[in-house]
């Protein structure tokens, strides 16, 4: 549901953005021409990776919310090991970047964290005591923001333990990723 109102699906729907967690890292290989041929088998139409972390884009077969999930169980029936499979619109991944809180002098330094649902209150408060060092970090709705002073490649911060304290899985992804993203989840279906 959004807005209190259910999600309508329409076969003329427009080009989604589906996010997995933890692919291609920590010794979990996902072929993307696998991926797009799950996603195939799943139903869903012009379907597209954009490079080799788990960066889908589709026209789903249903509701996204419902495509993600059953993708989830297609990875870990096949791959052996859960990763959650985050959607996200184009517009919605345009507002996240519009609504990023850090001034952003290089987009790698920069990233938006992607979850299913928005982190509880006492998650928020509980973390926010974590110790950051020079990074910096806000959650604003589902999106977990932050700008990495030395880069993603070596922060200040223990990223796992503070994104474990939100108590909900996310996804990372830079902002020029996100950018690129958007714009191709933008393009006209063939």
């Amino acid at each position: 549901m959004r807005c209190g109102r259910p999600v309508r699906y329409s076969a003329a729907m427009e080009r989604q953005v589906f996010l997995l967690r933890a692919v291609n890292v920590g010794g979990t290989a996902l072929p993307m021409a696998d991926l797009r041929s799950w996603a195939t088998e799943l139903g869903a139409t012009d379907v597209m990776t954009h490079l080799a972390s788990g960066n889908l884009l589709c026209v789903p077969p249903a509701d996204p919310e419902d495509f993600a999930m059953r993708l989830a169980v297609v990875i870990e029936d096949r791959l052996g090991v859960p990763r959650e499979v985050i959607a996200r619109t184009a517009d919605e991944l345009r507002a996240a970047i519009t609504a990023h809180p850090f001034p952003v002098t290089e987009p790698k330094m920069s990233h938006i964290g992607f979850m299913a649902a928005a982190p509880a209150g006492p998650a928020i408060t509980a973390a926010g005591a974590f110790p950051t060092g020079d990074d910096a970090w806000r959650v604003i709705g589902r999106d977990h923001h932050v700008r990495f002073a030395h880069g993603a490649g070596r922060p200040d911060m223990n990223v796992d333990r503070l994104l474990r304290l939100l108590g909900e899985p996310v996804t990372m992804r830079n902002l020029r990723t996100v950018g690129a993203l958007a714009e191709r989840a933008r393009l006209t279906p063939s």
